[in-house]
């Protein structure tokens, strides 16, 4: 279980960012965090994960005091980030980066048993460098490979959504369904979109740096959707929104 107690950031540049963050994230759940734009949502991403440190607050692992620790001593004890863009590593097959991601060596069966469970064709990809000739979607779905490859205890996605095509989203929605079924840990998935939002087990609402609601998934996505037709004459929508304001 992970719990943030009064956790504070303050940016470089003197805004504060959250203003005393408390949340508790249940073993073995899907948890999506969502809010308006500029409200903290990546940034308390980033806190979990070790990337940045807080101002003030605690930040406990299973009971542990994790916040003093550094991104690579909290991907030990099993806390991953995947990044909104995905880094490309030229010279690096997928191989290579599921080997790393598992920590010993691999045969191909079993490399490829990840890539599988992604929707990517093993054979195809096993032995592809890790650059810029794949598409957004393409390393989406490698990195999600890696998450499996790792059976981290706890998973942070930052919009997983960002720089893909309709085509990859449908499959990476799916892949996520797949992951919520065999889920063996936690997972946080910042996001505003719908279909994301639908899938998890409870939403958090991140907004002006604070948690101003959670609850289960369809309770909370019936409170955040409402009918827009100030676009008239176009058919209308759904579109969610916290405050007045837009999400997303």
């Amino acid at each position: 279980m992970l719990v943030l107690e009064q956790v504070t950031w303050t940016a470089p540049e003197g805004g504060r960012v959250l203003n005393g963050i408390d949340l508790v994230i249940p073993d073995n759940r899907l948890i999506v965090i969502t809010g308006p734009n500029g409200g903290g949502k990546t940034t308390l991403a980033k806190l979990i994960s070790g990337l940045v440190q807080p101002d003030s607050g605690r930040i406990l692992l299973d009971g542990e005091d994790i916040t003093g620790l550094d991104i690579t001593q909290r991907a030990r004890l099993g806390v991953s980030y995947a990044f909104q863009q995905p880094v490309r590593f030229k010279g690096l097959t997928v191989l290579d980066l599921l080997e790393l991601a598992s920590g010993k060596s691999l045969s191909e069966q079993e490399a490829c048993s990840y890539l599988l469970r992604v929707g990517l064709c093993a054979k195809e990809y096993i032995h592809r460098e890790v650059n810029a000739t794949l598409s957004g979607g393409e390393i989406k779905r490698i990195e999600l490979a890696t998450v499996l490859a790792r059976h981290s205890r706890l998973t942070i996605f930052d919009e997983p959504e960002a720089g893909i095509d309709l085509w990859s989203f449908n499959n990476l929605i799916s892949v996520f369904q797949d992951l919520r079924q065999s889920l063996n840990g936690s997972m946080i998935i910042i996001s505003h979109q719908e279909r994301i939002l639908s899938i998890a087990d409870e939403i958090v609402v991140i907004s002006g740096g604070l948690v101003r609601e959670k609850g289960p998934a369809q309770e909370m996505l019936h409170h955040l959707l409402r009918e827009d037709d100030s676009c008239n004459p176009c058919p209308k929508k759904d579109v969610l929104t916290y405050g007045g304001e837009q999400l997303g």
